[in-house]
């Protein structure tokens, strides 16, 4: 029966394969431990019990040698010292033979043989040693010699005998012990090889292991992967080898339909983008070809346009005063009515013109200091403050970098339309004061007027939005219309303070210089700082707010907002209107931020600066 080894992981495989390699070493280690247990029992015996048993054997055959050699000087002589050799030797022989048999105790054979070698020694000293001490003593020298015949002799080569099979008994078992000693080493050898085979051929089978489960499905997944990389994302990735292998095939896989799904998208969006592209390109070949058509209309209408209504104006009033009180009131109400939408159609179209051209007419950017500024400010809104006995009030300007033409129509627009919608019987004040927030000078115009609802205050930057009858204030409706693009035309955002106590405050952001912001950062002073005032000056008057230029059409000094103001009674005006009630609440982004940066430094209402300009 075959096992299935599909569901092994390689972490089992590699497991098993160590188990069986360590159960061969280990069954290794402990054969060569017994086996190194045998050689050195077998060592010791050589060296504690073999090796001796040779010297006792050569001790007992000395011993036998000494006892044989004095028996025969005994008979020589007769001398009883003679006799000494004798009694060692067998002295010797017993201790020796006692050694033997203590060493001898594995070996049966052995001590046999020193039996036989006792009972010759014995034999011998019965029949022959004995009786000739015995003879040499009683009988002198002669009868002692005359025993010791060839038969004593060979008794005694039978003595010699015994021993010598003694000592070849002790030699064999010397030989057979050495022998296992020697087998025993061997074997250890052998053992040793046996291990280094086992572990070279686990080396072996762990790296074919290896090449098998790791190196090949790790190879085939990356050759799968290029193949993905180059371009191929439908080619289906497959893990092969063990289970970990497998799954992360099929979490590449996995990733490559994902990362295929996503450029699909991505496909498909640039396909969608490339359309819009397209459409853009198509859209603003349109707005250039009405940008064209919006210049030669502009042209027109401040050349063509302006004649006829120049003749209808001038003809409008020749009827006016040629026929005033002639004809019954009608007409003379008729009359009016033409001559004041004559003017109100050039007004409009001088004021069109002037929309058009911020930002497309320009001469560069210079640096302005605002404080001058403020003086040609201050001189043409001269004849609308005096009217409505209106004082005009800044702080320290800064200087930045812009249009002096722009800007100065910029603060005339936000001055004016600070003048125009007051609060009955309350002399106007206006004030003009700047701070730095950042990289940015936020400029506020602040009055004490009619003020503006917060849910009109996104409407009023809207080009013609009125939100009041034409006879209640005068205007186009495009004043601040004309702020907002010369504040955006500048890089900076226009926003209604709608937190103020009273009044109005409009403030808005221009660049600061980098200068100006080195310094502040320099100095530690923080953000939203109000600049001082400085001290006041009287300026001169000009022309009145809304008086038009010459016959070339040029901006038109117009303060109309005409919007979000609250409704009220003007005297320049002559007439009140009614304040709309029924416009929704509305927010704006920037209106937003407006109010939350208008909270830091809001200059209070009919605040007095440094510089003055008070009429009345």
């Amino acid at each position: 029966m075959s096992v299935d080894v599909s569901w092994w992981t390689l972490r089992r495989r590699v497991l098993a394969l160590l188990g069986v390699v360590g159960a061969l070493l280990l069954s290794v280690a402990v054969a060569e431990a017994v086996v190194a247990t045998k050689n050195r029992e077998y060592t010791d015996v050589l060296l504690m019990e073999v090796g001796p048993l040779r010297v006792q054997g050569q001790e007992m055959l000395n011993a036998l040698l000494d006892q044989e050699t004095a028996v025969r000087g005994y008979a020589v002589t007769a001398d009883p010292e003679d006799l000494a050799p004798y009694e060692q030797g067998l002295a010797q022989e017993r201790v020796t033979a006692q050694e033997i048999r203590q060493l001898s105790g594995k070996y049966p054979a052995i001590v046999a043989d020193l039996e036989a070698v006792e009972q010759q020694a014995d034999e011998w000293r019965r029949g022959v040693a004995q009786p000739v001490i015995e003879a040499t003593r009683t009988d002198g020298t002669e009868a002692g010699q005359a025993l010791l015949t060839d038969e004593a002799r060979q008794r005694f080569d039978e003595v010699r005998g015994a021993v010598s099979a003694l000592q070849d008994e002790i030699l064999t078992a010397r030989e057979a012990t050495a022998d296992n000693v020697e087998r025993t080493g061997n074997l250890l050898v052998i053992l040793l090889i046996v291990a280094a085979l086992v572990v070279g051929a686990a080396g072996i089978a762990l790296l074919l292991a290896l090449d098998r489960m790791v190196l090949r499905p790790l190879t085939g997944l990356a050759g799968q992967v290029r193949e993905v990389v180059t371009g191929d994302y439908a080619h289906r990735i497959v893990g092969s080898g063990p289970p970990e292998f497998q799954r992360l095939g099929a979490d590449v896989d996995a990733m490559r339909q994902r990362i295929a799904a996503d450029l699909a998208e991505v496909r498909e969006a640039r396909e969608r983008i490339e359309w819009v592209n397209a459409q853009l390109q198509k859209q603003a070949e349109e707005l250039t070809r009405s940008n064209r058509d919006l210049e030669q209309f502009a042209y027109v209408a401040s050349h063509d346009l302006q004649e006829p209504l120049r003749k209808v104006a001038s003809f409008c009033q020749l009827l006016q005063r040629r026929y005033a009180g002639r004809l019954d009131e009608r007409a003379d109400q008729y009359i009016a009515f033409a001559v004041d939408g004559a003017q109100r159609m050039q007004r409009l179209i001088n004021d069109l013109l002037a929309f058009s051209r911020i930002g497309r007419l320009t001469a560069g950017f210079t640096e302005v200091d605002l404080n001058s500024l403020m003086a040609d400010v201050a001189a043409q809104t001269e004849p609308a403050r005096q009217y409505a006995d209106a004082e005009l009030t800044w702080g320290n300007l800064p200087v930045i970098r812009g249009e002096e033409p722009l800007l100065t129509n910029l603060l005339v627009n936000l001055v004016s339309n600070s003048v125009k919608f007051r609060r009955p019987d309350v002399p106007p004040k206006v004030h003009v004061s700047a701070r730095l927030v950042g990289e940015e000078w936020e400029i506020s115009c602040q009055d004490n007027g009619i003020g503006i609802e917060p849910e009109f205050a996104d409407k009023i930057f809207v080009i013609f939005q009125r939100l009041h009858a034409k006879d209640a204030y005068p205007g186009t409706g495009i004043g601040l219309a004309i702020v907002k693009k010369i504040v955006e035309y500048h890089g900076g955002r226009v926003w209604v303070d709608t937190d103020v106590p009273e009044g109005t405050a409009i403030r808005f952001t221009l660049p600061a210089m980098p200068g100006d912001v080195e310094a502040a950062r320099q100095s530690g002073q923080p953000a939203g700082a109000t600049e001082p005032d400085s001290d006041a000056a009287d300026h001169d008057a000009s022309p009145p707010v809304g008086e038009q230029a010459g016959g070339d059409g040029t901006v038109s000094v117009d303060a109309d907002t005409d919007s979000a103001h609250r409704s009220t009674d003007d005297p320049a005006a002559g007439s009140a209107g009614a304040r709309p009630a029924d416009v929704a609440r509305q927010g704006d982004a920037d209106g937003a931020t407006g109010e939350a940066l208008g909270r830091g430094g809001r200059s209070g209402s009919g605040d007095t600066g440094g510089m003055k300009e008070a009429v009345g």
